[in-house]
Order: C-alpha cells, then sequence, then structure tokens
C-alpha cells in the first residue's frame, strides 16, 4: 500500500515540484552563502549587524504597539534601504569586478585556526625593536573583529606568516613594499604597501606624521591596532579607538599587544598607557 501510494505521488507530479522547489532553495541558500563568504572579512559585516539590529527593532516596537518608535524605526529603516548602495559602494564595486573577472564563486580566504598570541606578539616586538634602534619607519595594522580585506586590496597581497625577519625586510627603505601599511591578520601578514585613511575626528600635533595619522585614520573606522614606529625619532606608538599612544618601551609594548590581540579583543580592560594621547 505505501509503494503504490508512492507511485501514485511520483505519477501525479508532486515529487517532480518537490524536487524543484529543493533544487530552487540549494541554489538560493548557495547564492547566500558565497554572498556572506564574500563580505566576510569586510567592514560590511559591522554595517550589516546594525541593519539587522534596525529591523529587529521595529518589528519588536510594532509587535508591542508602541506607535512612535515604530515610526521612527520604519522611518530609519526605509532611509537606511535606500542608502544602502552608496555605504556597500565599495563592496559593490569589489563583486562587480570580481564577478567581471569570473572570480564571485572562487575560494574565499580560508579561516586562520587557533593563533598563539604570544608568538605572534613575540615576533611583532623583536621586529619593532630592530626598526626603532635603526630609525626604520614602519606601520603595521593589527585586524581584530572588524575585517581589514578591502584595506589589504589596496596594497600587494603576501599572505606570508608572521616573522619579525620578514617585517623588518619589508620596511627597508627603497624596497619595493616599504611605503604604505602593512595588515596581519592572526599569524598571517595579509598584505603589505596598503593605503589607509587619514585620521579626520581631531586635530593632531604639528610633530605627529603621516604614518601616525594613518594609524589614528585606520583605528577611527575600525577596531584594528595600528603599530607604528617613527622614522625621525625611532619611537614606538599604538593607535587604537583613533587613540595615539606614544613613546611605548618593549615591555609595555609587549603588554598592550597581547591585551589586545586576545581572543576576543578585551575591550573593556585598562590598559596601562605610558606617553601622552594624541600628541
Amino acid at each position: 500500500m505505501p509503494f503504490l501510494s508512492a507511485m501514485g505521488y511520483l505519477a501525479s507530479g508532486s515529487l517532480l515540484h518537490w524536487a524543484v522547489a529543493v533544487l530552487d532553495i540549494l541554489i538560493v541558500a548557495y547564492v547566500i552563502y558565497r554572498v556572506l563568504m564574500f563580505i566576510r572579512g569586510t567592514r560590511a559585516v559591522a554595517l550589516i549587524n546594525g541593519l539587522i539590529l534596525v529591523f529587529a527593532a521595529s518589528f519588536v516596537a510594532t509587535r508591542l504597539h508602541l506607535a512612535a518608535t515604530s515610526w521612527l524605526l520604519h522611518d530609519m529603516a526605509v532611509a537606511l534601504v535606500v542608502a544602502l548602495p552608496i555605504v556597500f559602494q565599495p563592496e559593490l564595486r569589489r563583486a562587480l569586478e570580481q564577478v567581471g573577472r569570473a572570480r564571485f564563486f572562487s575560494r574565499h580566504l580560508a579561516e586562520e585556526g587557533p593563533q598563539s598570541v604570544t608568538a605572534v606578539v613575540t615576533e611583532l616586538k623583536r621586529a619593532a625593536g630592530v626598526l626603532s634602534r635603526n630609525r626604520i619607519g614602519a606601520l603595521i595594522v593589527l585586524e581584530r573583529a572588524t575585517g581589514l580585506t578591502d584595506i589589504a586590496e589596496t596594497g600587494i597581497k603576501i599572505d606570508g606568516l608572521v616573522s619579525s625577519e620578514f617585517l623588518i625586510n619589508i620596511f627597508v627603505p627603497n624596497t619595493p613594499l616599504h611605503d604604505g601599511a602593512v595588515i596581519v591578520r592572526g599569524s598571517r601578514v595579509l598584505a603589505a604597501a596598503c593605503f589607509l585613511p587619514l585620521a579626520e575626528a581631531q586635530p593632531l600635533a604639528a610633530d605627529v606624521g603621516g604614518r601616525h595619522r594613518a594609524a589614528i585614520g585606520i583605528t577611527e573606522r575600525t577596531d584594528a591596532v595600528g603599530l607604528v614606529v617613527s622614522e625621525e625619532t625611532g619611537s614606538i606608538s599604538l593607535a587604537s579607538a583613533g587613540k595615539l599612544i606614544r613613546g611605548i618601551d618593549m615591555d609595555t609594548l609587549g603588554e598592550m599587544l597581547e591585551n589586545f590581540l586576545q581572543p576576543p579583543p578585551p575591550l573593556s580592560k585598562a590598559v596601562r598607557i605610558r606617553g601622552a594621547a594624541g600628541g
């Protein structure tokens, strides 16, 4: 009897319709997955999280019959939807470029496994120490929760293991990659010679150079950490949350980097600061 029922279901064409519907759902799911993989590691993730929060709050306000709040959030959501092409302009442009090069469905950068924070910090300290003693200017941006893939694409892709020798060689003067920023994700160097946005939110002292301004600029827009070595004085600075911490010694540098790079980033931890901020 069940066999006859199954044969009747198949003969009626319902099973074929069901299979087509499943195939349709799988195609849409795959496209959504590839889009998520495409934007992963970029600042678009934080923007999407904000949009989801606004729409969720609007839904809750509607269900609770909060008329004024619902009206405000609804209009805000509509404005955000209209503004999406502007907000996501860099990501949309990059997507269209990759579609044109038939790379949209290529494999995304593989997610890193668990990293030894201590080992990475040790290599960064060694590199900073050598660069500081020789007064070689350097700018290293350490990615945290906010992805920097779009920033990395402004430079030369490397994808090499973080080591002090590697970083020192990159910043040796008159070499092809010394001018610009190095982007570090976990224990990998993503790219070198990258362009960063300059600081905008605050007036800076006259002696703050281009590397320091760029480090402040990227940390104003993301939760990254900028490690800067001054070419003029050899002093070591760290930028975080749009603030510049100057004149850091090696022990303090290691302590601060350990705190910043612990997963998840301990944003609420108090960090001992030496030197003046912002100047």
